[in-house]
């Protein structure tokens, strides 16, 4: 596998905000998002070859209850079934961070889905390929059967709540289980942000979602 990092942090998203985590951030895409806050995993694909029982054994030995395969798109790296197959022998709760447009199968305890709104297409020669495929309905389905799932928005405009709206409709998500985050890589813009997006979950019943990793560390990697 393509692994661009592993390291030991807390979980900054999400339900499990907070918790300490080995975090394994493979390396590849197939979105190009505008904003993506690891253009080293997507725009320019950083990182070395590993064998899978390599990850294990990095993995196991920071001793921690929580790991997450991310990325990138960890769903289109070969060996992610492995890979979670061995972090589900060795007692792991396993996170799978997603931006649900590909299916793959894999062992898992929380599938944390991150659909990729209008606000992420970019400029130039990728945008027609991104806006095709940042939304995959019978995908993101497909992934909330498979374990406990969580639906992560990341939020730029007060605008995009009809998207959301929309795309939770489809998939039929349950409210609780729908996180609104402020899109940004500075602490002063996601405070700026989170003013209006906690509004906007208590009118709609969502979750909003802080992102500690950046309040804490800022614009970081291996955080």
């Amino acid at each position: 596998m393509k692994i661009a990092e592993i390291f030991y942090s807390i979980q900054g998203e999400g339900k499990l905000a907070g918790v300490p985590s080995v975090f394994v951030r493979t390396s590849g895409c197939n979105l190009r998002c505008s904003w993506c806050d690891t253009p080293y995993t997507s725009w320019k694909p950083e990182g070395a070859d590993m064998p899978v029982q390599e990850i294990l054994d990095r993995v196991k030995g920071f001793n921690a209850r929580h790991a997450v395969i991310t990325g990138g798109e960890p769903m289109i790296a070969r060996g992610v079934g492995q890979l979670s197959q061995g972090l589900r022998e060795a007692g792991t709760h396993i996170t799978i961070e997603t931006a649900g447009t590909v299916f793959a199968p894999v062992e898992c305890d929380l599938m944390s889905i991150s659909p990729k709104l209008a606000n992420s297409t970019p400029e130039g020669e990728w945008a027609e390929r991104h806006d095709k495929l940042r939304i995959r309905v019978d995908v993101l389905r497909r992934l909330m059967e498979v374990c406990d799932y969580q639906l992560k928005f990341v939020v730029s405009l007060p605008d995009d709540i009809g998207e959301i709206r929309d795309i939770v409709s489809r998939t039929g998500a349950e409210a609780d289980k729908v996180i609104l985050m402020p899109e940004g890589i500075e602490p002063v813009r996601l405070r700026e942000k989170a003013v209006w997006i906690a509004e906007l979950c208590k009118v709609e019943g969502f979750r909003y979602g802080p992102r500690l990793h950046v309040d804490i560390w800022g614009d970081r990697r291996g955080v």
